[in-house]
Protein backbone atom coordinates (compact mmCIF):
# COMPACT_ATOMS: atom_id res chain seq x y z
CA UNK A 1 0.00 0.00 0.00
CA UNK A 2 2.82 2.40 0.87
CA UNK A 3 4.36 1.79 -2.56
CA UNK A 4 1.09 2.68 -4.32
CA UNK A 5 0.49 5.77 -2.20
CA UNK A 6 4.05 7.01 -2.71
CA UNK A 7 3.72 6.63 -6.49
CA UNK A 8 0.46 8.57 -6.55
CA UNK A 9 1.74 11.39 -4.33
CA UNK A 10 4.92 11.68 -6.36
CA UNK A 11 2.93 11.98 -9.59
CA UNK A 12 0.65 14.65 -8.14
CA UNK A 13 3.57 16.79 -6.93
CA UNK A 14 5.61 16.79 -10.13
CA UNK A 15 5.84 20.37 -11.48
CA UNK A 16 4.44 19.50 -14.91
CA UNK A 17 1.39 17.85 -13.33
CA UNK A 18 0.87 20.73 -10.90
CA UNK A 19 0.86 23.16 -13.83
CA UNK A 20 -1.53 20.97 -15.82
CA UNK A 21 -3.93 20.62 -12.90
CA UNK A 22 -3.83 24.40 -12.29
CA UNK A 23 -4.64 25.09 -15.95
CA UNK A 24 -7.50 22.57 -15.94
CA UNK A 25 -8.86 24.03 -12.71
CA UNK A 26 -8.78 27.50 -14.24
CA UNK A 27 -10.81 26.33 -17.23
CA UNK A 28 -13.33 24.60 -14.97
CA UNK A 29 -13.74 27.77 -12.92
CA UNK A 30 -14.35 29.77 -16.08
CA UNK A 31 -16.94 27.23 -17.23
CA UNK A 32 -18.67 27.67 -13.86
CA UNK A 33 -18.75 31.44 -14.51
CA UNK A 34 -16.25 32.16 -11.76
CA UNK A 35 -14.30 34.44 -14.07
CA UNK A 36 -12.06 36.15 -11.53
CA UNK A 37 -10.91 32.95 -9.85
CA UNK A 38 -10.57 31.16 -13.20
CA UNK A 39 -8.42 33.89 -14.75
CA UNK A 40 -6.23 34.08 -11.64
CA UNK A 41 -5.67 30.31 -11.74
CA UNK A 42 -4.82 30.36 -15.46
CA UNK A 43 -2.38 33.24 -14.93
CA UNK A 44 -0.74 31.24 -12.13
CA UNK A 45 -0.43 28.19 -14.40
CA UNK A 46 1.14 30.32 -17.16
CA UNK A 47 3.55 31.91 -14.70
CA UNK A 48 4.64 28.51 -13.37
CA UNK A 49 5.06 27.21 -16.91
CA UNK A 50 7.42 30.06 -17.79
CA UNK A 51 9.44 29.83 -14.56
CA UNK A 52 9.71 26.05 -14.40
CA UNK A 53 9.89 25.47 -18.15
CA UNK A 54 12.36 28.12 -19.24
CA UNK A 55 14.39 29.11 -16.20
CA UNK A 56 17.45 27.07 -15.04
CA UNK A 57 15.65 26.29 -11.76
CA UNK A 58 15.28 22.60 -12.55
CA UNK A 59 18.90 22.27 -13.69
CA UNK A 60 20.10 23.95 -10.49
CA UNK A 61 18.05 21.60 -8.31
CA UNK A 62 19.34 18.59 -10.25
CA UNK A 63 22.96 19.74 -10.20
CA UNK A 64 22.96 19.96 -6.40
CA UNK A 65 22.09 16.27 -6.33
CA UNK A 66 24.60 15.31 -9.03
CA UNK A 67 27.58 17.00 -7.37
CA UNK A 68 26.97 15.59 -3.89
CA UNK A 69 29.12 12.49 -4.43
CA UNK A 70 32.31 12.56 -6.53
CA UNK A 71 33.38 9.54 -8.50
CA UNK A 72 35.75 7.40 -6.41
CA UNK A 73 39.36 6.80 -7.27
CA UNK A 74 39.41 3.51 -9.19
CA UNK A 75 42.16 1.75 -7.28
CA UNK A 76 42.34 -1.22 -4.95
CA UNK A 77 40.27 -4.36 -5.03
CA UNK A 78 36.52 -4.50 -5.50
CA UNK A 79 34.42 -7.29 -4.02
CA UNK A 80 31.30 -6.48 -5.94
CA UNK A 81 29.26 -3.94 -7.88
CA UNK A 82 25.61 -3.22 -7.09
CA UNK A 83 23.74 -1.73 -10.05
CA UNK A 84 20.34 -0.19 -9.33
CA UNK A 85 17.43 -0.51 -11.75
CA UNK A 86 15.90 2.32 -13.72
CA UNK A 87 17.89 1.91 -16.90
CA UNK A 88 15.44 -0.36 -18.73
CA UNK A 89 12.02 0.44 -20.18
CA UNK A 90 10.15 -2.68 -19.15
CA UNK A 91 7.04 -1.67 -21.13
CA UNK A 92 8.84 -1.50 -24.49
CA UNK A 93 11.03 -4.48 -23.61
CA UNK A 94 7.98 -6.67 -22.97
CA UNK A 95 6.11 -5.58 -26.09
CA UNK A 96 9.07 -5.70 -28.48
CA UNK A 97 10.83 -8.68 -26.91
CA UNK A 98 14.09 -6.73 -26.66
CA UNK A 99 16.08 -4.96 -23.96
CA UNK A 100 15.09 -1.31 -24.36
CA UNK A 101 17.26 1.15 -22.45
CA UNK A 102 16.08 4.43 -20.94
CA UNK A 103 18.11 7.64 -20.63
CA UNK A 104 19.75 6.02 -17.60
CA UNK A 105 21.28 3.26 -19.71
CA UNK A 106 24.79 4.26 -18.62
CA UNK A 107 24.16 2.39 -15.39
CA UNK A 108 24.37 -0.88 -17.33
CA UNK A 109 27.17 0.12 -19.71
CA UNK A 110 29.24 1.20 -16.70
CA UNK A 111 28.49 -2.14 -15.05
CA UNK A 112 29.91 -3.90 -18.11
CA UNK A 113 33.01 -1.68 -17.98
CA UNK A 114 33.53 -2.37 -14.26
CA UNK A 115 33.06 -6.09 -14.85
CA UNK A 116 35.99 -5.99 -17.27
CA UNK A 117 38.09 -3.77 -15.02
CA UNK A 118 37.53 -6.01 -11.98
CA UNK A 119 37.33 -9.56 -13.39
CA UNK A 120 36.82 -11.16 -9.96
CA UNK A 121 34.12 -8.78 -8.71
CA UNK A 122 30.54 -9.95 -8.24
CA UNK A 123 27.99 -8.08 -10.37
CA UNK A 124 24.65 -7.66 -8.59
CA UNK A 125 21.73 -6.21 -10.55
CA UNK A 126 18.95 -4.90 -8.30
CA UNK A 127 15.46 -4.18 -9.60
CA UNK A 128 12.07 -5.83 -9.76
CA UNK A 129 8.86 -4.63 -11.40
CA UNK A 130 8.35 -1.09 -10.09
CA UNK A 131 5.45 -0.02 -12.30
CA UNK A 132 1.90 0.07 -11.00
CA UNK A 133 0.39 -0.77 -14.38
CA UNK A 134 2.85 -3.33 -15.73
CA UNK A 135 1.68 -6.91 -16.13
CA UNK A 136 3.94 -9.65 -14.76
CA UNK A 137 6.99 -10.26 -16.90
CA UNK A 138 10.76 -10.10 -16.81
CA UNK A 139 12.16 -7.89 -14.08
CA UNK A 140 14.62 -5.07 -14.69
CA UNK A 141 17.37 -7.19 -13.17
CA UNK A 142 16.64 -10.13 -15.48
CA UNK A 143 16.55 -7.89 -18.57
CA UNK A 144 19.78 -6.24 -17.46
CA UNK A 145 21.45 -9.63 -17.20
CA UNK A 146 20.32 -10.47 -20.73
CA UNK A 147 22.00 -7.34 -22.07
CA UNK A 148 25.22 -7.79 -20.08
CA UNK A 149 25.51 -11.36 -21.32
CA UNK A 150 25.04 -10.13 -24.90
CA UNK A 151 27.82 -7.59 -24.33
CA UNK A 152 30.15 -10.33 -23.11
CA UNK A 153 29.90 -10.45 -19.31
CA UNK A 154 29.87 -14.12 -18.23
CA UNK A 155 26.41 -15.11 -16.97
CA UNK A 156 27.95 -16.88 -13.99
CA UNK A 157 29.27 -13.59 -12.61
CA UNK A 158 25.89 -11.87 -12.59
CA UNK A 159 23.61 -12.12 -9.57
CA UNK A 160 20.02 -10.87 -9.47
CA UNK A 161 17.84 -9.17 -6.87
CA UNK A 162 14.33 -9.13 -8.34
CA UNK A 163 12.03 -8.24 -5.45
CA UNK A 164 12.65 -4.52 -4.91
CA UNK A 165 10.29 -1.82 -6.20
CA UNK A 166 11.77 1.21 -4.43
CA UNK A 167 15.25 2.51 -3.69
CA UNK A 168 15.15 1.52 -0.03
CA UNK A 169 13.94 -1.93 -1.03
CA UNK A 170 16.95 -2.05 -3.41
CA UNK A 171 19.19 -1.59 -0.39
CA UNK A 172 17.51 -4.13 1.88
CA UNK A 173 17.10 -6.83 -0.75
CA UNK A 174 20.59 -6.32 -2.21
CA UNK A 175 22.13 -6.75 1.20
CA UNK A 176 20.23 -10.02 1.58
CA UNK A 177 21.70 -11.31 -1.70
CA UNK A 178 25.22 -9.90 -1.32
CA UNK A 179 25.69 -10.65 2.39
CA UNK A 180 28.63 -8.21 2.62
CA UNK A 181 31.41 -9.04 5.04
CA UNK A 182 33.65 -6.66 7.01
CA UNK A 183 36.52 -5.37 4.91
CA UNK A 184 34.81 -5.96 1.57
CA UNK A 185 34.54 -3.13 -0.95
CA UNK A 186 31.26 -2.78 -2.82
CA UNK A 187 30.62 -0.15 -5.47
CA UNK A 188 27.13 1.30 -5.87
CA UNK A 189 26.30 2.30 -9.44
CA UNK A 190 23.34 4.56 -10.15
CA UNK A 191 22.61 7.91 -11.78
CA UNK A 192 24.39 10.84 -10.12
CA UNK A 193 21.12 12.64 -9.38
CA UNK A 194 19.76 9.49 -7.71
CA UNK A 195 22.88 8.79 -5.64
CA UNK A 196 21.92 10.84 -2.53
CA UNK A 197 18.66 8.91 -2.12
CA UNK A 198 20.40 5.60 -2.83
CA UNK A 199 23.18 6.27 -0.31
CA UNK A 200 20.61 7.27 2.33
CA UNK A 201 18.83 3.95 1.86
CA UNK A 202 21.98 1.81 1.83
CA UNK A 203 23.21 3.52 4.99
CA UNK A 204 19.88 2.83 6.65
CA UNK A 205 20.15 -0.84 5.63
CA UNK A 206 23.74 -0.92 6.97
CA UNK A 207 25.18 -2.03 3.66
CA UNK A 208 28.57 -0.26 3.37
CA UNK A 209 29.09 0.88 -0.21
CA UNK A 210 31.30 3.23 -2.21
CA UNK A 211 29.14 5.56 -4.36
CA UNK A 212 30.00 5.36 -8.07
CA UNK A 213 27.76 7.96 -9.77
CA UNK A 214 27.15 7.85 -13.54
CA UNK A 215 24.61 9.27 -16.01
CA UNK A 216 25.20 12.98 -15.39
CA UNK A 217 22.55 15.31 -16.86
CA UNK A 218 23.71 18.87 -16.09
CA UNK A 219 26.61 21.22 -16.83
CA UNK A 220 27.65 24.42 -15.07
CA UNK A 221 26.72 26.23 -18.29
CA UNK A 222 23.10 25.12 -17.88
CA UNK A 223 22.73 27.35 -14.84
CA UNK A 224 23.48 30.47 -16.89
CA UNK A 225 20.98 30.05 -19.70
CA UNK A 226 17.27 29.30 -20.18
CA UNK A 227 16.11 25.86 -21.24
CA UNK A 228 15.99 25.14 -24.95
CA UNK A 229 12.24 24.50 -24.65
CA UNK A 230 9.55 24.36 -22.01
CA UNK A 231 9.36 20.59 -22.57
CA UNK A 232 13.07 20.20 -21.75
CA UNK A 233 12.79 22.45 -18.73
CA UNK A 234 9.78 20.62 -17.38
CA UNK A 235 11.49 17.24 -17.86
CA UNK A 236 14.54 18.33 -15.85
CA UNK A 237 12.36 19.94 -13.18
CA UNK A 238 10.22 16.79 -12.86
CA UNK A 239 13.34 14.64 -12.49
CA UNK A 240 14.77 16.91 -9.80
CA UNK A 241 11.44 17.16 -7.97
CA UNK A 242 11.06 13.36 -8.00
CA UNK A 243 14.40 12.98 -6.21
CA UNK A 244 13.90 15.77 -3.68
CA UNK A 245 10.40 14.50 -2.87
CA UNK A 246 11.85 11.01 -2.45
CA UNK A 247 14.57 12.25 -0.11
CA UNK A 248 12.02 14.07 2.04
CA UNK A 249 9.55 11.17 2.08
CA UNK A 250 12.19 8.57 2.99
CA UNK A 251 13.52 10.85 5.74
CA UNK A 252 10.05 11.29 7.25
CA UNK A 253 8.78 7.74 6.83
CA UNK A 254 11.89 5.56 7.02
CA UNK A 255 14.23 7.76 9.06
CA UNK A 256 16.96 8.00 6.44
CA UNK A 257 19.32 10.99 6.23
CA UNK A 258 17.65 13.76 4.25
CA UNK A 259 20.86 14.68 2.38
CA UNK A 260 23.69 12.29 3.32
CA UNK A 261 27.23 13.59 3.23
CA UNK A 262 29.98 11.96 1.14
CA UNK A 263 32.19 11.33 4.18
CA UNK A 264 29.73 9.34 6.25
CA UNK A 265 28.48 7.50 3.17
CA UNK A 266 31.97 6.33 2.24
CA UNK A 267 32.41 4.91 5.72
CA UNK A 268 29.22 2.92 5.19
CA UNK A 269 27.96 3.93 8.61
Amino acid sequence: MLFIVSKLIDALLLPSNVIGVAALLGLVLLALRRRKAGMATLVLAAFLLVIVGWSPLGSAALRILETRFPQPVADGGVTGVVVLGGEIDTHVSAERNIVALTDAGERLTKAAELALRYPHARILLSGGLADLLLAPGKTEAALGRDLLVEIGVPAGRIELEEHSRTTCENAVESKEVARPQPGERWLLVTSAYHMPRAVACFRKARFPIVPYPVDYRTRAFDLRRPSSSTAAGLAVSDLAAHEWIGLAAYSLIKGTDFFPSPETADRGR
